[in-house]
Formats: structure tokens, sequence, C-alpha cells
């Protein structure tokens, strides 16, 4: 989509620190990130949120499931880290291209905003 934040992020054609990418998968560093590690994780494909997956494209969610702890591995989360996607308006979805944040570095608090 012409108009997708992260689909131009995914072409080149707006810089990004990537820290992955496969064929399926793009992950870059969020620029204003919430903890010392955050990470952006996105399927090259578009999807505008987590409800836009079916089982058509559900085999690309699973491939980011397995692609994230390879990520936080790397990054030298040992100690843990937290997995969120935001999900419409309400939920504070900022870009409408599916999107996974890792945070990790530090503990975390475990209410919820």
């Amino acid at each position: 989509m012409a108009d997708c934040l992260f689909c131009n992020i995914i072409a080149g054609s707006i810089p990004s620190n990537k820290v992955y990418e496969d064929e399926t998968v793009f992950a870059f560093r969020d620029i204003a990130p919430q903890a010392p590690t955050h990470i952006l994780v996105i399927p090259k494909v578009h999807l505008d949120s987590v409800d836009a997956v079916t089982p058509e494209n559900s085999p690309v969610v699973a491939h980011i499931f397995e692609v994230i702890p390879q990520i936080a591995k790397a990054e030298g989360l040992e100690n843990g880290y937290r997995v969120v996607s935001n999900c419409g308006a309400d939920a504070g979805q900022t870009v409408r291209h599916l999107h996974f944040h890792i945070l990790g570095g530090k503990p975390l608090a475990l209410e919820m905003a």
C-alpha cells in the first residue's frame, strides 16, 4: 500500500534501523522506544491488524512468532521480554499494518497503562 508507513519502510523508501529481514518478515528498532530494547516485527505482506489474520495468511503470523525468539536472543534478552500488538484505535494502534513490539532490556511494569 503506497500510503502505509510500514510498507514504505519495507520498500526502503523510508529509512529504518533494520535488525532482521527474510522473505516474509522485516524487523527494525522503534524510533520512540518504550524500553531499552524496542523492536517492531512486521509481515512484508500488508495486513491491517490482528483482525485481518485469516486461515489463509496465518502462516505469516506463525513465522513471525518463530522469528521473535531469534531476534530476542540476538538482542541479549535472556531475562525475558514482552510481545505486544495493538489492534485498533482504542488499543493505541497508530499504524494500520500488523506489527508486534518486542520490549525488553529491563524489568517491565506489570500493570496496563
